[in-house]
């Protein structure tokens, strides 16, 4: 296992100077966030100019480039092709991992495993893996729901985030079940109450985590995301968390 930090951390910055921040807190990895609302790289972009998002993506500032995360805001087949675009960029830079959202709550199942199965053929293709992303508000805020889907698409994975476990309306369900189809991971530390605290007083065990995922020969990225809050040090709190995790892998 590695730590890396995703450009999400900083989400409110174009994607160079957000990769010269996590530099500056001595990241050696990172996650590109490649999300149709924001103001770093975006799909429609990957898609218009493949060649100029593969530049951009190669130049990280001496930091090892080890996933994408994706959130494509077109409908239809423009999904798909974008979503295609974004595996070539993958594919071109070496990476195997691309997270994605799962459909929102209140979407038909059968639907969303033929959208997903259709978004692992076309990686599995370009040679990556697809993972969707926990999150509440949407289908993965259940992690029984998060079994299903993986059992039912096969290729498919989960980034575990164990903050919308410990927040959402799931709360008391056993997450260990997901560890065997964990792929990537967002890490902050969280409240029953609060999304995101400050490091430390929160819920999250990251020795135990970091066990579990051991368990099954874990051996990819502990991804930090943390975003901004107000009145706090927001690198203070990004360094800190680095620390956590480097002293504990």
């Amino acid at each position: 296992m590695f730590v890396a930090a995703t450009t999400e951390c900083f989400g409110n910055l174009p994607i160079v100077p957000s990769l010269e921040k996590l530099v500056e807190l001595e990241f050696a990895s990172v996650e590109i966030a490649i999300h149709e609302g924001g103001c770093q790289l975006k799909p429609s972009e990957v898609t218009a100019d493949l060649e100029k998002a593969v530049s951009i993506c190669r130049h990280t500032h001496r930091l090892d480039l080890v996933a994408y995360s994706v959130e494509i805001a077109a409908i239809g087949e423009e999904h798909y092709e974008q979503f295609t675009a974004c595996c070539k960029l993958a594919q071109a830079t070496k990476v195997v991992q691309i997270t994605v959202p799962s459909a929102e709550i209140g979407t038909p199942f059968n639907e969303e495993v033929e959208h997903l199965r259709r978004l692992v053929a076309i990686a599995t293709h370009a040679g990556t893996r697809v993972s969707i992303r926990s999150q509440i508000g949407r289908l993965s805020e259940d992690p029984d729901t998060v079994v299903v889907l993986c059992d039912n698409v096969p290729g498919l994975g989960v980034t575990f985030d164990p903050s919308q476990y410990i927040c959402g309306a799931q709360r008391n369900k056993n997450v260990d079940k997901l560890m065997k189809y964990t792929y990537h991971t967002h890490l902050r530390d969280t409240s029953k109450k609060q999304l995101q605290v400050r490091i430390g007083q929160g819920e999250v065990e990251y020795g135990r985590l970091i066990s579990q995922l051991r368990k099954f020969k874990y051996r990819r990225a502990l991804c930090v995301n943390i975003t901004e809050m107000a009145e706090v040090d927001h690198p203070g709190e990004l360094r800190k968390l680095r620390l956590l995790l480097e002293s504990q892998i």
